[in-house]
């Protein structure tokens, strides 16, 4: 079984290295030949790895744990493919799949790991993090007094995690900010709402997307639902998709929450390694909103199955994109779990291409039109997002110039938030930096 998903973050590789070296000689033979005898340096490596997992066993200074030896071998092949490629252990397996389900434990941020930090993505919506001012670009480099440098990400995450109701302290290093900041946050069990939604001046339905889990396309079919309900049709002017600071998630809720809006057509389509592992994911059960126009707001922070859902519907022109261009994270890791106990791989596994056939990778998804927001003098300077294209390790481009990041700040208070406001603007007809709202080029998109 398998299982596809859209990450923002990661590292892995390893359960064929363990294979190879335990198999038996005669299955060993038959791999080599059948891949060809070019392969032979890969197996001398194999056996160099043997030697110092020997010597490791037979001479290191205190008796090592022969499974952590070997789930570190795995987790540090594994990082060296890709940001977004990680092994899991059996817990880190079972914390993810809580993730999915849109219910876990903890203080609500999405992290990476970058030069030995943990970064923060994005913090979630009505989390303990978001409520004590957690920022997109901070890095954390204590966590309760113990610095992070020479912690695995799994192991860092689980320091942050712990029983509801106790106290974690971060140690922040933020852009700009003249010394560290030690922030105190008390853990809760997160419910991830991934749609919440209301109806603005009488006319428009705002929808804010925070993530891709099971339970979003359900939730956006209750809010289009509810908003049609409160608002005739003949008074409704349209819909807003905020989908800023959304890092992701599932791709099957990706090409869901795109069919909501479509009529027809490809979502997106992915492709690996081998041209026969083509995979197209067209758009099923009709445009719920019955065709009204929609605006889809995306910045720096938008990533993976945002940008899949942005991008289909920009090619398709059912939407127009307003705020800053997207993230630039074009690919896709599947969950492959390796066995009861064993834990699971995500593995970088396709690219993702949008209808038109373009790759976003490294390079992200330009706004129709640009607006950039009215930053507070403290955080001038650090609410650009590092875009996939800056990540150590990043798969290239596809093709053309990659980008680096773009303003992923969304101010607190509505009435202060441009982009939104452009978005209501451009569905009541007033024109919206008229110069930037140009059409783009007609492209053919399958169907």
């Amino acid at each position: 079984m398998r299982k596809t998903l859209l990450f923002p973050l990661g590292a892995l590789t390893g359960a064929c290295l363990t294979l190879l070296v335990s198999g038996p000689q005669g299955g060993l033979w038959a791999a080599r030949a059948a891949v060809g005898a070019g392969t032979d340096d890969a197996y001398s490596q194999l056996n160099l790895f043997g030697e110092v997992f020997e010597r490791v066993k037979a001479s290191y200074v205190e008796k090592p744990d022969n499974a952590k030896l070997i789930e570190g071998a795995i987790t540090g092949m594994v990082t060296s493919l890709d940001p977004h490629s990680r092994y899991m252990n059996a817990k880190a397996w079972t914390e993810m799949q809580e993730t999915t389900s849109g219910e876990f434990g903890g203080l609500g941020i999405e992290v990476t790991m970058e030069e030995g930090l943990v970064k923060v993505v994005s913090p979630i919506d009505d989390t303990p993090a978001s409520k004590a001012g957690i920022m997109s670009g901070d890095l954390i480099s204590k966590i309760d007094g113990e610095n992070v440098q020479g912690m695995t990400l799994e192991q860092a995450v689980n320091r942050m995690k712990g029983p509801v109701d106790t106290q974690t302290k971060l140690t922040i290093v933020r852009k700009g900010a003249d010394a560290p900041l030690d922030v105190a946050i008390k853990r809760e069990i997160i419910h991830v709402r991934p749609v919440r939604f209301h109806v603005e001046n009488g006319d428009i339905g705002y929808i804010r997307v925070t993530s891709f889990n099971e339970q979003t396309t359900d939730g956006l079919k209750k809010a289009i639902a509810s908003i049609s309900r409160d608002v005739p049709q003949d008074k409704l002017v349209g819909y807003v998709m905020d989908l800023r600071n959304n890092p992701g998630g599932l791709l099957d809720q990706a090409v869901s929450v795109s069919s909501a809006f479509l009529q027809r057509g490809e979502v997106v389509s992915t492709r690996g390694r081998n041209p026969e592992e083509t995979q197209r994911f067209t758009a099923q059960g009709g445009d719920l909103t019955k065709g009204k126009p929609l605006v889809v707001l995306i910045n720096g922070g938008s990533a993976s199955a945002s940008e899949i859902v942005s991008g289909a519907l920009h090619d398709h022109k059912r939407a127009t994109l307003i705020g800053t261009r997207s993230f630039g994270k074009g690919s896709v890791q599947t969950i492959i779990p390796l066995g009861a106990g064993n834990g699971a791989l995500a593995l970088t596994t396709a690219r993702y291409y949008t209808p038109s056939g373009r790759s976003i990778q490294a390079q992200g998804i330009a706004p129709d039109i640009e607006i950039l927001q009215d930053v507070p003098p403290e955080l001038k300077g650090r609410v650009d997002t590092i875009a996939e294209s800056q990540m150590r390790g990043h798969l290239q481009a596809a093709d053309g110039k990659e980008q680096t990041g773009s303003q992923s700040y969304v101010p607190p208070e509505e009435k202060d938030d441009k982009a939104l406001h452009a978005a209501f603007d451009f569905l009541h007809g007033v024109t919206v930096n008229a110069a930037a709202a140009k059409p783009a080029p007609k492209t053919t998109v399958p169907n």
